[in-house]
C-alpha cells in the first residue's frame, strides 16, 4: 500500500515520477545557464582544450570585464533600470483603470473597444512600426524613451493591451458588495477604484509589474527601431551591438576561441539583474500568478 498509496497522488511510485519528471525539467532550464557559467570564465588554454567543458581549470574573469567594458555596462544599466521602472509603474496604473472599466462600468461601445483591444494584442508589431516611426518622428521623439514611455502611460505600449486584460479578469473576480457599499457611502468611480479595487489589487499589481519590467528590460526590437541613432542605448541593444562587432571582427580574421566567452559574458551581465529580482519577488509573483487566473 505504501509503494502504490491508498490515492493514486500519494504512493512512493507517484512521487518518484514527480521528482523525476521536474529534476529533467529544471536540467532542460538550468543547463544553459550552467554552460554560459563555466564558458565565461574559462582561460584561453581552457577554451582550446576539448576535454575541458564542465569545469575549468581556473577561474577567468576576463571575459565579464570585458563584456562590461564593451556593453557600457554602467551607462546601459542605469539606462534600462529607470526605462524599464518607469514603463512598469505607469502599465500598472493605466492597464489598471482600463481593466477595472471594462470588468466593472457600463459605457457605450464596450465590447467594440474590448474587440479593439483584442486586436491590439494578437496584431505583430512589425505591421504598426513603420506608420510608428513615422508619427514619433515627426514629434521629435526619434532617439528619446519617449515611444516606449508615452504609450505606457495611455495603457498601451509592450504588452499593454494583456495587462489590460490581466487586471479585467482579476477585477471581475471580486465581489460586487464593495462596490456597492462604496456607492451607498456616495462614492463615485474613480473613488471606488483608488480607494477600494486598486489597494486589494496587490497580487495582480505584481504580475503586471514584474511581467512589464521583464519584458522592457529583454526588449531589444522596439528600443532599435525608435532609438537607432543614439548614443546611449539600453542592454539590449546593447546585446546586439555587441554581437554585431564580434561577428565582424571574427569574419577579418580575429580570435574565434574569444567570441563564445564574450557572448556568455555579456548575456550574463543582462539576465544577473533579473535572476536578482525574481529571486526577492519569487514568492509573491507565484502567488499573483495564481489569484489573477492566469494558470486556469
Amino acid at each position: 500500500m505504501r509503494l502504490l498509496g491508498r490515492e493514486a497522488d500519494r504512493g512512493l511510485l507517484f512521487r518518484l515520477f514527480m521528482y523525476v519528471l521536474l529534476i529533467d525539467v529544471a536540467f532542460i532550464y538550468l543547463k544553459p545557464v550552467f554552460y554560459m557559467v563555466t564558458t565565461m570564465v574559462k582561460n584561453a588554454g581552457d577554451l582550446l582544450d576539448p576535454a575541458v567543458i564542465w569545469v575549468p581549470s581556473a577561474i577567468y574573469g576576463g571575459h565579464i570585464a570585458e563584456a562590461f567594458r564593451m556593453l557600457h555596462y554602467a551607462g546601459s544599466f542605469a539606462l534600462s533600470s529607470g526605462l524599464s521602472l518607469l514603463v512598469a509603474v505607469l502599465q500598472v496604473l493605466s492597464c489598471a483603470v482600463a481593466g477595472y472599466a471594462f470588468a466593472r462600468l457600463d459605457f457605450p461601445l464596450k465590447k467594440l473597444w474590448f474587440a479593439a483591444l483584442l486586436f491590439t494584442f494578437i496584431m505583430p508589431p512589425q505591421v504598426t512600426i513603420l506608420p510608428s516611426i513615422l508619427m514619433f518622428k515627426d514629434l521629435g521623439w526619434i532617439n528619446t524613451v519617449l515611444p516606449m514611455v508615452v504609450p505606457a502611460l495611455f495603457g498601451h505600449g509592450l504588452k499593454g493591451a494583456l495587462f489590460v486584460i490581466i487586471f479585467r479578469q482579476f477585477f471581475g473576480t471580486l465581489p460586487k458588495e464593495m462596490e456597492e457599499a462604496a456607492r451607498i457611502d456616495g462614492a463615485g468611480a474613480f473613488r471606488i477604484f483608488f480607494r477600494v479595487m486598486l489597494p486589494i489589487s496587490r497580487s495582480a499589481i505584481i504580475v503586471v509589474f514584474l511581467f512589464s519590467f521583464v519584458w522592457t528590460w529583454n526588449d531589444a526590437y522596439f528600443p532599435s527601431m525608435y532609438m537607432f541613432g543614439a548614443s546611449d542605448v539600453p542592454l539590449s541593444v546593447g546585446m546586439a551591438k555587441l554581437n554585431a562587432s564580434l561577428s565582424m571582427e571574427s569574419d577579418q580574421g580575429g580570435l574565434r576561441v574569444f567570441v563564445e566567452p564574450l557572448k556568455m559574458a555579456a548575456s550574463f551581465l543582462i539576465i544577473l539583474p533579473l535572476l536578482v529580482l525574481y529571486a526577492f519577488t519569487q514568492r509573491w509573483f507565484v502567488e499573483g500568478v495564481e489569484r489573477t487566473g492566469l494558470v486556469e
